[in-house]
């Protein structure tokens, strides 16, 4: 049996959530369950998210104390879920606020904890693959014990509709709570910032540039090249360290992290932070000058060369097969 908390933003499942139930439906023995907060009622929308996720049941809290964020708190009602259904597994994706109540799950069960699992190798014990040093590195992890706690790296795996969605009974749960799981809750929100990192996160298609784009002014090409591909203009951190483009198309640990169809890294040298930003992609294909860069040997195809050469001969050869 595993328990995943499942995070709903403008109405939706996120995609992160749905990433973790398609991870939890390849390794339960038994019965999904997911768990919502806040809200008068799961909405048919999120409900049917949930069935074509394979989900048997809903454990929906709609406690007061719990229409906002509170980590003890939602971590008490995980816990409780958790016991009432015998749980082996209590899982969630690795955002912020997952990575924040499943710690706090694991400290009040005792159990042990893997975050950014990215698989399984087998589940008696469970034996996990979670990425390390900013996903750089992949370590094996036992967990011993009654219970695991996991969380999943972004983009692990893709969410998989099942073949027949299931019809998920709704519970209305109320943990008991006490004044020190609400002395850290959010009381007051403001109008959320418009994310402009979206184009990057969601484009099939996105076209690196770093340093050897060689000035704010040297970025024509490769936006020409995102253009015709009908993607996105992804960066460096030193790219936008230098104020040559805005932080929202940053790719890296401490920018966005991407899963492509295709990332075309070009004068991007492959520091560790930017992989683990990019390393999701299903095809990789850089252009550097620079044969030995970490980018170069890890892509799946390279190009050695000036990209201010390179790239323009790919427009016009993309724009020429478009004329024929």
């Amino acid at each position: 049996m595993i328990v995943v908390l499942v995070e709903i933003e403008q109405g939706n499942a996120t995609v992160v959530s749905r990433e973790a139930l398609t991870f939890a439906r390849d390794l339960a023995r038994g019965p999904v369950h997911a768990v919502v907060v806040g809200g008068s009622e799961v909405g048919p929308v999120v409900l049917a998210e949930l069935a074509e996720q394979g989900v048997a049941q809903v454990h929906h809290a709609t406690d007061e104390w719990l229409s906002t964020y509170a980590g003890a708190a939602w971590a008490a009602l995980l816990v409780d879920v958790a016991q009432s259904v015998d749980a082996r597994v209590v899982l969630a994706a690795g955002t912020p606020r997952g990575m924040d109540v499943l710690a706090r799950v694991a400290v009040r069960t005792g159990a042990p904890m893997a975050a950014n699992v990215v698989g399984v190798e087998s589940v008696d014990p469970y034996v996990v693959v979670r990425q390390v040093v900013g996903g750089s590195a992949l370590e094996q992890m036992r967990l011993d014990g009654e219970l695991a706690v996991l969380s999943v790296a972004g983009h692990a795996c893709e969410p998989v509709a099942v073949a027949e969605p299931t019809t998920p009974e709704v519970t209305v749960v109320s943990p008991a709570l006490s004044d020190a799981d609400l002395l850290g809750r959010v009381v007051r929100t403001g109008d959320k910032a418009v994310d402009e990192s979206a184009a990057i996160t969601s484009a099939r298609v996105v076209v690196g540039a770093g340093r050897g784009a060689g000035s704010a002014d040297g970025f024509k090409d490769v936006l020409a090249l995102a253009d015709l591909l009908g993607g996105a203009l992804g960066v460096s951190r030193v790219v936008t360290s230098l104020g040559w483009r805005p932080h929202h198309e940053q790719v890296g640990q401490t920018g966005s992290r991407i899963s492509p169809d295709v990332y075309i890294p070009c004068g991007i040298s492959g520091a560790i932070q930017h992989w683990a930003g990019c390393q999701s992609a299903k095809t990789i294909l850089a252009i550097n000058s620079d044969p030995d860069a970490p980018m170069v040997t890890r892509a799946h195809y390279a190009v050695i060369g000036d990209l201010h050469e390179i790239v323009p001969a790919i427009n016009d050869e993309l724009r020429r097969r478009r004329r024929g």
